[in-house]
């Protein structure tokens, strides 16, 4: 089988093409040909070295493909089933605790770049009826982020104010996710094409962040001084103080991303004067995933997929991802 090794230190450079024998699967495991991957913000600060890895380590945590073949014990999957992968394979439901949170792919133990995976049968879920495996593979990383941020923790219902922020993956997701809910949405970026496909996915309003520094304030006036119900906050630092000035009074922040860097000075007051609520938002559980996944059949809603590569040309998928010239997810056919 073909699958890509990451060689220490990392760098675009050191992702090599390598031929090894395909696994078995074991009791309780599953062995899946691999037909698709996503590629996300943390596989790249994954492969660009920036986060320890063991040499030799196998990237990507996003995975969609076949079951080719079960170990004992396993009665959920079937051979021919179309799964897509986990992002916290033991994080089966609930809150997160220390012991869910470990073992993540392509970081603590091998990823899906590679033709063949063995897993445990509950690091996967079916895949939506109707997905390509592309359209799959996308789910895993973004689309449960969105989900647990606007629909888990945010509980977000008909008639309330969205804005999502950019229009990367995870604000894509979200303004679908909240459309099929039945709230308003306001979205941001600064490229007008960008905004333009923004509107054509659904935003009933757009702000060029660029052209309107305050754009929180601008947020907050679209809602007749009232204020967003939600904000999708992949900022972080250079974002967090305009997402809480468009909030309403009892507001949330899904926190979801750290685009400007890992600290920030946030107005205390500002958030305790009103009441609004900050949820950290890492991914979610395999529960959320398959909750999402009926919501996705049932609103018959499509993932958009920039551009996919094959897996032989990883290295320029990542500098694709890299040149944030993308719109939708990037990934790979494997």
């Amino acid at each position: 089988m073909r699958l890509v090794r990451l060689r220490a230190p990392g760098g675009l450079g050191n992702l090599d093409l390598v031929e090894e024998d395909p696994p078995q699967p074991g009791p309780g495991e599953v062995l899946v040909r691999i037909r698709a991957c996503a590629l996300n913000m943390r596989d790249d600060f994954a492969v660009q070295g920036k986060m320890p890895l063991a040499d030799g380590r196998v990237p990507l945590s996003d995975g969609a493909g076949e079951v080719i073949a079960l170990g004992d014990g396993v009665d959920a999957l079937r051979p021919g089933d179309s799964v897509v992968s986990v992002f916290y394979p033991w994080w089966l439901g609930g809150d997160m605790t220390p012991s869910t949170r470990r073992d993540i792919p392509g970081e603590s133990f091998d990823g899906f770049a590679s033709e063949y995976v063995c897993m445990p049968a509950h690091a996967f879920t079916r895949a939506p009826a109707g997905y390509t495996h592309v359209e799959a593979a996308s789910l895993t990383c973004t689309g449960v982020t969105a989900w647990r941020g606007l629909i888990v923790c945010g509980k977000v219902k008909p008639g309330d104010a969205v804005l999502v922020l950019g229009s990367g993956s995870v604000s894509l997701f979200a303004l679908q996710f909240a459309k099929a809910a039945g709230a308003r949405v306001i979205a941001t970026s600064s490229d007008e094409q960008k905004l333009e496909r923004l509107k054509r996915l659904g935003a009933d309003a757009v702000i060029n962040y660029k052209s309107v520094p305050d754009w929180g304030r601008k947020a907050k006036d679209l809602t007749g001084g009232r204020g967003v119900d939600h904000v999708i906050e992949v900022g972080g630092p250079a974002t967090l103080a305009q997402s809480i000035v468009a909030c309403r009074t009892g507001g949330h922040i899904a926190l979801v991303g750290v685009l400007t860097g890992f600290a920030a000075e946030v107005s205390i007051p500002a958030l305790f004067s009103n009441q609004i609520r900050i949820s950290g938002i890492s991914i979610g559980s395999r529960a959320d995933q398959e909750d999402m996944i009926r919501a996705i059949e049932s609103n018959r809603l499509k993932p958009v997929i920039d551009r996919h590569f094959p897996l032989q040309d990883i290295a320029t998928a990542f500098a694709h991802y890299e040149s944030r010239k993308h719109f939708g997810k990037v990934c790979l056919d494997v």
